[in-house]
């Protein structure tokens, strides 16, 4: 007789065979497990910065990627830009945070021609000198050539031919102070008029104006309150104008 073969599933009917497991329900982390994971990801955090500041600190300070390319000159009318970049002297590649401006200002300012100079760095790799030039307020006439002064007194350059409209200074080297202090003083409308200015001491300057007239100046001191006085008096007829003594002025 045949029999049909029962089917079956597997260890059923099998009172020897074991259950299927049951899949173990997860377990939600702990406070304790989540500080900790706040902590490591903070350390993690922290490393890693430390790591990128690292690297920025080393390429900007200690390699040429950010270094100087490029030095630009503004402000400049009689000097060049290739004078100033020599007196700068700054090196191709130095880094921009390791330039000492201090020092850049220092060397382009040893040029006669500077008053001042503004020293900037540019990202990435340029830096920038914007030049204040001396500008003549009087001349003196010498044998090798005009010596050009600016309105510190300084002599500062030689040319072979004085700008227009400027002023000879005719005096001794310890009245130069006070004679440019006196033509820097006084009024634009009166130093137009102004042709020269003698000095044989501080406290003896004297104007040679237009039309044949002389004003007796005497020291710097009390300046515009003699260019005041002397305004007055250039209405009256007269060659020498005395306002050494701004109380007791003279005419003559």
């Amino acid at each position: 007789m045949s029999t049909q073969a029962a089917r079956r599933r597997p260890g059923a009917g099998n009172p020897g065979s074991r259950p299927a497991a049951r899949r173990r329900p997860s377990r939600r982390p702990s406070r304790a497990d989540l500080h900790r994971r706040k902590v490591v990801r903070r350390r993690v955090g922290t490393i890693l910065a430390m790591l990128v500041v690292t690297v920025v600190v080393c390429t900007v300070w200690f390699t040429p990627a950010l270094g100087v390319r490029q030095v630009e000159v503004h402000g400049i009318a009689d000097l060049t830009g290739d004078e100033v970049r020599t007196a700068a002297a700054i090196e191709p590649g130095t880094p921009l945070v390791r330039l000492d401006v201090d020092a850049v200002a220092a060397r382009v300012r040893e040029l006669p021609r500077v008053a001042g100079v503004e020293v900037e760095r540019v990202v990435p790799g340029t830096v920038r000198l914007t030049v204040d030039e001396r500008d003549p307020v009087a001349v003196i006439n010498a044998p090798e050539g005009v010596h050009l002064v600016d309105a510190t007194g300084k002599d500062y350059a030689t040319v072979v031919q004085p700008p227009d409209g400027l002023p000879e200074l005719k005096v001794s080297p310890d009245a130069l102070g006070a004679a440019v202090a006196v033509l820097t003083q006084v009024p634009e409308s009166l130093r137009r008029d102004v042709l020269s200015v003698t000095a044989d001491s501080p406290s003896d300057v004297r104007l040679a104006l237009t039309a044949g007239r002389e004003a007796r100046w005497g020291s710097s001191a009390d300046t515009s309150r003699k260019a005041a006085v002397l305004a007055v008096l250039l209405t009256r007829k007269g060659t020498v104008f005395d306002v050494s003594s701004p109380e007791l002025p003279t005419v003559s």
